[in-house]
């Protein structure tokens, strides 16, 4: 999106590979370099930064803007993935840990559902915790766009809570396989239809994969890739529900957050 000059403001130590702030035309965006990628036993080697373009492109075709501005760039270290830095809201939580034995009042208030049950667990302290997130149209969109993606790794850290009420979805290097790879912490709506807007977003998609939308990935995943996101779209508005998790592999990935 700029031929500019990107400079590097700071490492960003907490992600699993090379990760920077940086700063482009006097923007913050963030930067991973394909020299700072791991390599994974199950994704190709050099991937993973088309795989985040290519997750933004249908981003953009559902129309929900799930995902923050994201291209390939050049950097210091290489071409890489570049994303609009977001600043979130650090009063906000849209997944958290809350004490089971608080979480059945902490699920509505007034009776309006306000957050959705994910799994309970044992924290670092040893107390009974419940996962939870937020019951919201925001999050709704951002688990049907996981399953669309097949994102393997949907953490509680990778959903961005702004100060407007978005939600904005990050780190979807590991997304598009071929295999079901489903991994998430948005798992509160199992078994529900999928409303309307929902379904229309899938049809969207759909329809952008037969035109340019197809041409752009093209140049990000595989034929293989492709193929295969077409043939989740069409079977995940066949079914018409949100998915269970496959039973076989793990459901959340690991850190939760």
């Amino acid at each position: 999106m700029s031929d500019g000059s990107l400079s590097i403001r700071a490492r960003i130590r907490e992600a699993s590979n090379a990760t920077f702030l940086a700063d482009l035309d006097g923007e913050a965006v963030v930067y991973k370099p394909i020299e700072g990628e791991r390599p994974l036993w199950d994704f190709p080697d050099g991937t993973l930064a088309d795989r985040e373009v290519a997750a933004y492109l249908v981003s953009e075709a559902f129309g929900w803007d799930v995902v923050p501005p994201t291209w390939m760039g050049e950097g210091p270290f290489g071409r890489g993935m570049v994303q609009r830095w977001q600043d979130v809201d650090p009063e906000q939580d849209a997944v958290d840990l809350v004490p089971t034995e608080d979480a059945e009042a902490e699920l509505s208030v007034d009776g309006a559902p306000r957050w959705r049950p994910v799994l309970e667990a044992i924290d670092e302290a040893d107390r009974p915790v419940t996962l939870v997130h937020e019951d919201t149209t925001a999050l709704r969109r951002m688990a049907v766009f996981d399953v669309v993606v097949n994102n393997a790794d949907r953490k509680g850290g990778h959903v961005l809570a702004m100060p407007d009420g978005h939600r904005f979805g990050v780190d979807h290097g590991l997304t598009f396989h071929v295999e079901h790879k489903l991994r998430s912490v948005l798992w509160g709506w199992i078994g529900e239809p999928l409303d309307a807007d929902e379904l229309e977003g899938i049809d969207r998609v759909t329809d952008a994969l037969h035109g340019d939308l197809g041409a752009a990935l093209d140049e990000h995943l595989t034929v293989a890739e492709v193929d295969t996101l077409r043939a989740r779209c069409a079977a995940l508005r066949a079914v018409g529900l949100f998915p269970p998790p496959p039973g076989h592999g793990p459901a959340v990935p690991w850190p939760l957050f």
